[in-house]
């Protein structure tokens, strides 16, 4: 364990950058505690690890029961500049001091105004772009396809295969993965199709070869002059950290500008320098026509945004866009915290550094363990492929025991894809390197236990 202090840029109290468990995990105050849970909670929130959280910051966890955790999760990609950061903590405490709520759209502030131009001026391309500011990732996802709808006098939405772009009642739509997000939740929005991602791991095709496979899919099934828009995940979230094949980007994007759609970069979970780059559209100099951000943004708080092409941005009528809390002025003060973090400490730098760290240590426990398909990512969002050994079949039992011998060693990870036999790490970009190393190692332990 190491034994280093949280430093300034992990806000917060000092918190030691260590793994130290006093009781099992969960303890029996957490124990406790989510028994009120299920008492209060409705059934369908679901829990990852039955720990309840006192503090928290820089890589680490701390539980009601005293136990260290290391986070190799962030909160779904969330707490990038780790939580209670010094500059988030400072702005959110002078804004509520100062006012919580007047909503946007009745009286206006200034830091709503400094978000949009900060999100006009990190996401791709240096072309003249507006934003509007929303509450959640769904929220922003369901906002670009109403401004693709009528910037275009279309309707129809193209995604891909392991998608995920919500919970609401359009991005449910959207979303690909049935169980847990779409059962029984029926009917969806229309006018939404699906065609083929680059899948590298199980298809086999570069680039280009999967792209044209989905325009031809587009092309025949839909019609080019139908599409709105053209949303994908520039690297898949919680479809398994999937990683478009070199080309395929660039190719979807062309077909959608030639076809006269609006092409969606969904930046929720990759975006703010998560891959090592501010936008994962950045790293094949993909430019989007319309960027939709939350998660990172803000350091924790609830914040969204959909930011584009000004002509794009600026086709619905006065009132159409909004909402009671977007760009609620704590969170705006929060977002405007956390980029200040990020563009200090150069987190993209530090992503590349984690990512480095952890792909080799991945690759060296695959070719120990042999059930380790693929390792895959960039950056600070690197995943691995549990599979049956010599075979590409999804082992999704396994993938769950290995996440739960980490979490009862006192490592939080999270599983993902659409056969749930994948890895998620997405440690905070302020993590310390012992503690990613620790962390690594336990990882490696629920792996060879398994073996």
């Amino acid at each position: 364990m190491t034994d280093s202090l949280v430093s300034d840029v992990f806000g917060g109290p000092s918190l030691p950058q260590e793994r130290r468990l006093v009781t099992a995990v969960p303890g029996p105050r957490s124990t406790e505690l989510f028994a009120r849970r299920g008492a209060a909670v409705a059934r369908g929130i679901g829990t990852t690890l039955p720990v309840f959280v006192e503090r928290a910051g820089g890589g680490v966890i701390v539980d009601v029961d005293g136990n260290s955790l290391i986070d190799l999760g962030s909160g779904i990609a969330v707490v990038s500049v780790g939580n209670a950061a010094d500059a988030v903590v400072a702005r959110v405490r002078e804004q509520v001091a100062r006012f919580t709520h007047t909503c946007f759209m009745v009286t206006p502030y200034d830091s709503y105004v400094q978000v949009c131009e900060a999100l006009n001026r990190l996401t791709p391309g240096d072309h003249e772009k507006r934003s509007a500011l929303f509450n959640s990732g769904a929220e922003a996802v369901e906002n670009a396809v109403k401004i693709a709808r009528v910037h275009t006098g279309r309707s129809a939405v193209v995604v891909f295969d392991h998608a995920y772009h919500g919970r609401t009642n359009l991005t449910m739509a959207l979303t690909a993965k049935n169980m847990p997000y779409k059962q029984s939740f029926g009917p969806f929005a229309p006018e939404v199709y699906r065609v083929p991602m680059s899948y590298p791991f199980r298809d086999g095709l570069d680039g280009p070869a999967a792209a044209a496979r989905a325009i031809d899919i587009i092309e025949t099934q839909v019609g080019a002059a139908n599409v709105a828009c053209v949303l994908i995940e520039p690297i898949q979230g919680e479809g398994g950290f999937v990683v478009p094949a070199p080309g395929f980007l660039p190719a979807i994007a062309r077909w959608s500008r030639d076809a006269g759609a609006v092409f969606v970069a969904d930046e929720i979970q990759s975006g703010f320098c998560r891959t090592g780059d501010w936008f994962a559209c950045d790293h094949e100099g993909v430019v989007p026509d319309l960027v939709t951000t939350a998660k990172g943004i803000a350091g924790g708080l609830p914040l969204a945004g959909v930011t584009g092409r000004v002509e794009i941005m600026d086709a619905p009528h006065s009132g159409g866009l909004g909402g009671t809390y977007g760009g609620n002025p704590v969170a705006c003060a929060a977002a405007l915290g956390a980029i200040e973090t990020m563009e200090r400490e150069d987190l993209c730098a530090k992503a590349r550094r984690l990512g480095e760290v952890m792909t080799a240590n991945l690759q060296e426990t695959a070719a120990r363990t042999g059930v380790i398909g693929e390792v895959r990512g960039r950056g600070a969002m690197v995943a691995v492929e549990v599979v049956r050994p010599g075979t590409r079949e999804p082992d999704a039992a396994a993938t769950t025991a290995v996440a739960k011998a980490c979490h009862a060693e006192g490592v939080v990870v999270l599983t993902c894809g659409t056969y749930g036999n994948v890895l998620r790490l997405l440690p905070p970009l302020v993590m310390p390197e012992p503690l990613l190393d620790e962390g690594l190692a336990v990882l490696d332990k629920a792996f060879a236990t398994l073996s």
